[in-house]
Parts: structure tokens; sequence; C-alpha cells
């Protein structure tokens, strides 16, 4: 029998085309840019030319593909001059952004997306060391980036004009390199200057690299009136309070069609009752991972304004007095208002006072008021907590691309939910182990987790001994980076710190003393011992530094900190 050996430049070109769609542009570009003229031509097709992206998310954030001089050199000096007018978008990590962007002129570039913007990654450019309050932190940043920027226009190698009039959609994602403060202020000054540098935006993304740095802008009132643009259409924002969504949408824009925003509270304004209609917004979605009591007298108003909206979304934790919010409330609060609404995706925790009440709505009975929703699945399912005497609803669409799910109870019904990090957990009955492998399938990305419960686990054993565990299948979280286990029964303890039940890598523990002490046996159990050593932070409640030296010999990867009692 007679073998051959075929090559990757002997397949036809249709064959090499499906093979490089399956590889990303930037391996593409960089493994066979230059082999032969007939390679080139396949890859400089605008498949792989017309989007490059240099940055990949990692669970430290995002960081750049050009991490060495090598990677970087045969882009800037052979790959990019010979593709860039073919270039439209572009996204880049700071370390290496003026790099590309003087490596040659973009005349087709249009969108450009900058990751991990803060003050460290231009620190060069001042004469000065940089010396901020913590406070301002978020302005710095931005500040700087705009010099940067500035300064990039001013490049002998780089022409103004890519920022000028070329930039038609603009993405920062903003970086937090510190702890222990809220980056609570910015001003509107920050974005005039985006927008008199990018004269011709449509299109303007304001992100962080994590939830963990999220960075949410507070407008000065003071500098207001030079805060506009005439060509802006599309607005993605974190801000502080409902105040400040009220400003963006008080005509400084008067073109913008599309608005997504996230909040970090909502309260009842004033101003809301003076501000004209908004015909032209088309698509919204207002977000807040905190509760609010105000709802009825600040979503509703603000909605009527919108009568013209094809898409809504509402992703929001509310407080009633005695009804939760359901179907019907929806449509007459809210749909009947909007007779162009062919999209609309929520999800909305409610939580009553139940009191003495009788006749408390069950799971089928909210279910049953969204049975006109045909357009969406609906999912609803309700608790009472006698404790704590309230109940609590939770309705959304599904599939669903919400941020926030809101507390999870026993009754969660499962389901995907790609881009939730934050989950935290909470009930009168107890959480077993299967339900933390339920949880861990639906909340894939998850990066921090927070339990309050303080029963007993019922199953802490499928067979053998009292204390054998090694029945039990390992649940693995590769993103978790927080947990907070301190209003917990011990046995939730174990859940996380057995090796036998839990895997993560380098999280940040907050934890009570004297629990984790009973847990790890005076700090001598093996079985907890391999989880333990993952740990790189341990926020210690209840404890104080006369008992340093045994733990960091427990905890040996940790920086520990001794907090109060919580």
């Amino acid at each position: 029998m007679e073998y051959s050996c075929v090559s990757f430049t002997d397949l036809p070109d249709e064959i090499l085309m499906i093979i490089c769609q399956k590889l990303n542009n930037f391996d593409v570009l960089y493994c066979l840019k230059g082999v032969n003229q007939r390679i080139d031509r396949i890859v400089h097709d605008s498949t792989f030319t017309t989007r490059l992206n240099f940055v990949k998310w990692s669970k430290c954030g995002f960081i750049s593909l050009l991490h060495c001089d090598t990677i970087l050199d045969r882009y800037c000096l052979q790959i990019l001059p010979d593709i860039h007018d073919k270039i439209k978008c572009l996204s880049l990590e700071a370390s290496s952004m003026k790099h590309i962007l003087c490596a040659t002129d973009y005349p087709n570039l249009s969108s450009l997306a900058l990751y991990n913007i803060d003050e460290e990654s231009i620190r060069y450019l001042s004469t000065k060391d940089l010396i901020a309050d913590d406070y301002y932190i978020a302005v710095v940043i931005l500040t700087f980036f705009l010099v940067y920027i500035m300064y990039l226009c001013l490049d002998e190698n780089l022409s103004s004009e890519i920022f000028k009039n070329q930039i038609r959609a603009l993405g920062l994602v903003i970086n937090r390199n510190h702890e222990g403060y809220e980056m609570f202020e910015t001003t509107a000054n920050i974005f005039n200057s985006i927008f008199v540098v990018f004269t011709r935006l449509t299109t303007l993304i304001l992100s962080e690299s994590s939830y963990k740095n999220r960075v949410r802008l507070a407008f000065n009132v003071s500098l207001f009136s030079n805060f506009h643009s005439s060509t802006l259409l599309r607005l993605f924002i974190n801000v502080q309070c409902f105040d400040e969504c009220l400003c963006i949408l008080d005509g400084r824009f008067i073109h913008l069609h599309t608005l997504y925003v996230d909040l970090s509270n909502i309260h009842s304004s004033d101003e809301i009752q003076t501000q004209a209609d908004l015909p032209n917004l088309k698509r919204f979605s207002i977000s807040c991972n905190y509760e609010t009591c105000d709802y009825n007298d600040t979503i509703p108003p603000l909605l009527h304004r919108m009568f013209n909206l094809e898409e809504l979304i509402l992703c929001l934790t509310v407080y009633q007095d005695n009804m939760f919010l359901n179907g019907n409330s929806l449509k007459k609060d809210i749909i009947n208002h909007m007779p162009r609404l062919n999209q609309f995706s929520f999800s909305i925790e409610s939580f009553i006072f139940i009191n003495n009440q009788i006749n408390l709505p069950s799971t089928e009975d909210i279910q049953c008021t969204f049975v006109d929703f045909s357009n969406n699945k609906v999912i609803s399912y309700v608790d009472y907590f006698a404790k704590t005497g309230h109940g609590r609803c939770l309705s959304y669409t599904y599939p669903s691309l919400m941020q926030y799910y809101g507390i999870i109870t026993n009754n969660f019904p499962g389901g995907s939910f790609i881009n939730v990090r934050i989950v935290s957990l909470f009930d009168e009955h107890p959480f077993e182990h299967e339900f933390f492998n339920r949880i861990q399938k639906s909340f894939p990305f998850m990066e921090s987790l927070s339990i309050k419960n303080d029963k007993p686990q019922n199953f802490k054993k499928f067979s053998g001994s009292l204390n054998d565990n090694r029945n039990f299948s390992v649940i693995e979280y590769p993103f978790l980076n927080e947990l907070t286990l301190v209003r917990v029964h011990d046995d939730y303890i174990e859940q996380f710190l057995l090796h036998c039940k839990a895997s993560f890598q380098d999280i940040n523990l907050s934890i009570n003393y004297e629990s984790l002490q009973r847990i790890t046996h005076g700090f001598t159990r093996d079985d907890t011992r391999i989880n333990c050593v993952k740990i790189n932070k341990l926020d210690l409640y209840g404890a104080d530094k006369k008992h340093c030296n045994y733990l960091q010999e427990y905890f040996p990867c940790a920086k520990i900190c001794y907090r109060g009692i919580f």
C-alpha cells in the first residue's frame, strides 16, 4: 500500500478557508502571513482582517496577546502595514495600544475598543508622580486616558483624523487596581472631552474588566451644560443613581435611540415630572443590583415618556407594599403605554411584607398572570420566609441575558445564566450537595458567591461512616474568586473546604474564626488543608492577631485580615 503526505499548503483554497475560519484572526495572521503568495491571498480576506482583537479574557482580567516583543514586532513591522487599509475594528490593551496605533495609518478604522485603561498605563506621560485621592481616582483614570489619546493625535506617525473623523464606535474597559474605595465621582467634562476628541462618535461603551472594577459615573451638575453630542446614537454606561439616568435623557443627546444603563441605586426624583417625552428612543435597558422602594414613582413614569420603544430590558429588585409585581401590573403600567414594543425582556425580583396576610399568591398564581406574554418564555417562582416575615417573587424571561439573578433558594428552577457573575444563596431550608452542583452548572462563570443558611444539611453522605464524604462528586468552580461563608451552618463550610466536595483556585474567603477553627479541627485537619492552601486572602471575623502564627501555617498563601464581629 502506498502512502502520501499532504502538507497544509497543498490543500485547496476552500479547505484552507474553512480551517482558518475555525481559528481566531490573531493566530491566522501571525502564523500564516508571509508563508507564500497563495496563503497571503487567503489570510488577506476580509474575514480575517476587518476585525482584529489583541486582547483575551482570563480569570485575572483582560490581558494582551502581544505579550512579548517578538509578537509585537511581527505585527507592527510585517503584518499591520500590509493590511492596514482593510482594518475597520481594533481591540487593544493599554500596554500595547500606542505601538499598534502608531505602526501604520488606518484609513478605514471606525471602531476602537481599549482595555485596562488606568493611570499606570500612561504614567510615563507625566513628568511628575501621580497624586490622587482615592475618591477622585476615576477622574484621574479617564482624564489621563484622554490626555493619552490627544498625545497620540499629535504623534507624527499617527494622523489625528483617526480620532477626529473616523472613529464612530468607542469602547473603554476601565481597570481599577486598588482596593478599599468606591469610584463614586467623575465629572461631565470628562465626557465632554471624549466628544471633543471623537467628533463623529455614534456609539460609546463604558465598561469594566470585572464586576469588582465597576466604575460608576456621577456627574457634576455645574458642568452639565458642556456634556452633549449631536451624533451619539448608542450609549452603554454605568451610573451612580437614578438622577444621572435622567440627566442623560434631558436632551443633551438629541439623536440617541439606544441606551443601556446600569445603576447603583434608584430613588424618587422630582426631575422626572419636568422632563419632556423621548420619541427618538427605540431601545432601552435599565438594571440595578440593589433594591428600591421607589419603583412606582420612578420606573413607570420614566417609561411612559418612551412611547416609541421597540425593545425594553428591565432588571430590578423592588419592595412593594402588599402585592408582587406580576404580568398584570407590567401590562397595566408599562406594556399598554408602548404600542410599538415588540421585544420585552426582564428579571424582576419583588419583596412584600406578609405580616398576617392570608391567601398569599403561589408560584402558579403568579405564572398565570404571564399567560399573554406569548413572545417570551416567562419563569416565576415564589418563596415565603416565616422568620423574616416577608415574601419574595422572581419573574424573568428565558433565555436570559441578565447580569443579576437575585437571591437564590431551593426553589431555583435551574437554567443557564452565562452573564451572571455574582450569586447569593439564602433559604430557611438546608442546601444539599446536589443543589450546589445545579448552581455551578447554571452559573458557569460565577465569580462571587455568598451563602446565608443556618440549617444543617440532611444528606452529608451517601454511604459509609459518619465522616465519609468520598461518595460525593467534586464540584469545580473554575472562575470563583470570592466566597462569603459568614452566616452559615458549619456544613456549608465543609461543603467548600473539603477537597472531596469542592475544587477552586485562588479565592478570597470571608468567614467566622470560630466556625473555621471547628471545621479544620483547630487548623490540623488534612481533609480541609488542600483547599485552604488555595485561599489567597482570608477575611476573619471575630479573631485577633494572636492567632496569626498557626493560621499562616495552615493558610500559607493567604493574606490574613482580621475583622470585627460580623
